[in-house]
């Protein structure tokens, strides 16, 4: 039976909303499945599979998620890894591959890993579940880049069929 770890680093849970259903679908397959936030992970040693998930805070990802994969780069280098994104960037199909996606691409340089599955996924836009500064702030970028401005819009922008062909390949590898 194959061992999977599933970390996640989520701001308004719609990584972990991802990750959970990952975990579902790899038991399906067989595997034993693991989550843990990226702060509390257990040691990788046990593990076959490490799958990580980082959504995009005003622009960027977190810093232990950057703290977690240079602390342990050689041990996701010798196991099968992967990692996706969770924004709202991704809604747009143009940026939705993690070769057009911009947060992806500043990822992969930033952290000098080289994950051997990548995906990215639309996040979910809920104006009243943010503060009043997060509100205005993702209002004024959703103007800027042609997206819903109402503030009682509650949208998810996850394709679930991509999650689910991701999650195949990640139990194939």
């Amino acid at each position: 039976m194959t061992n999977t770890l599933i970390l996640y680093s989520t701001v308004h849970g719609q990584t972990l909303k991802i990750c959970n259903t990952i975990a579902e679908q790899l038991r399906q397959h067989g595997e034993q499945v693991t989550m843990a936030a990226i702060t509390e992970a257990p040691a990788l040693a046990s593990f076959d599979k490490v799958l990580i998930g980082a959504s995009i805070r005003h622009g960027k990802h977190r810093s232990n998620v950057y703290d977690f994969i240079r602390e342990h780069q050689a041990e996701l280098d010798a196991k099968i890894s992967g990692f996706f994104s969770v924004s709202l960037v991704a809604r747009k199909p143009a940026k939705n591959t993690p070769e057009t996606n911009p947060y992806m691409q500043a990822f992969l340089e930033k952290s000098g890993w080289k994950p051997k599955l990548m995906a990215v996924f639309g996040g979910n836009l809920n104006y009243q579940g943010y503060g009043a500064m997060d509100r205005n702030i993702i209002r004024f970028i959703m103007w800027i880049t042609k997206g819903p401005t109402d503030p009682n819009t509650c949208v998810e922008f996850t394709d679930w069929q991509k999650v689910q062909a991701f999650t195949e390949q990640f139990a194939a590898a």
